[in-house]
């Protein structure tokens, strides 16, 4: 019904016949289908909650990727901090599209790439952290985790036959939890936004 990036772990919704498939990739379009991701991002995110509104489209200078670009195609993202240093934050992402590579073209966009990520600059802005000692820690975390850090957590839409509402969960992979504990260990005194 829908597919997760190169990468990104996490749930992903399959339907088993072509009549739920129809029923489902409906809710997809409605923008009733919710995904939530946990993603973590290089540097510190504001406390608030805020919305990315930009338009994707293929990227100009390579056709490969994405990138914001006037005239896209509408896409929302809502980024929710729920830790924030200046290493690195922890993030709460809820789609309201679903753009190919759209949570990571928009952080990218925002200069701060989920952690890991080799298309979008995840690796590299590692070596551009602002201090030696930020620099030093940054390529640690680079060191635990071989993929950008973004898991598809969470998946709520109406069952297709049923219409009874259904909730799926998956737990944080090793990997992630890794940088999670990296980013954690950063906090500062006091403590986590929310």
């Amino acid at each position: 019904v829908h597919r997760l990036d190169r990468g990104t772990t996490g749930l992903l919704v399959i339907a088993k016949s072509d009549e739920a498939h129809r029923r489902l990739s409906a809710q997809l379009a409605a923008r009733t289908l919710k995904r939530t991701y946990a993603a973590i991002a290089w540097g510190r995110f504001p406390a608030a909650a805020f919305t990315i509104d930009e338009p994707i489209a293929r990227n100009p200078r390579d056709r490969k990727l994405m990138a914001v670009v006037p005239g896209g195609k509408e896409a929302r993202t809502h980024v929710t901090p729920l830790l924030a240093t200046d290493l690195a934050s922890s993030l709460q992402i809820d789609l309201e599209t679903g753009r190919t590579h759209q949570i990571r073209v928009h952080l990218r966009h925002l200069g701060q790439p989920i952690v890991g990520d080799p298309d979008y600059g995840g690796r590299r802005r590692a070596l551009r952290m602002a201090s030696p000692a930020l620099r030093h820690r940054a390529a640690e975390m680079i060191a635990d985790i071989d993929r950008p850090a973004l898991h598809a957590r969470r998946l709520r839409f109406d069952h297709p036959f049923t219409n009874e509402s259904v909730m799926f969960e998956s737990p944080l992979p090793e990997d992630f939890l890794r940088i999670l504990a990296r980013v954690e260990a950063e906090r500062p005194p006091e403590g986590k936004i929310r």
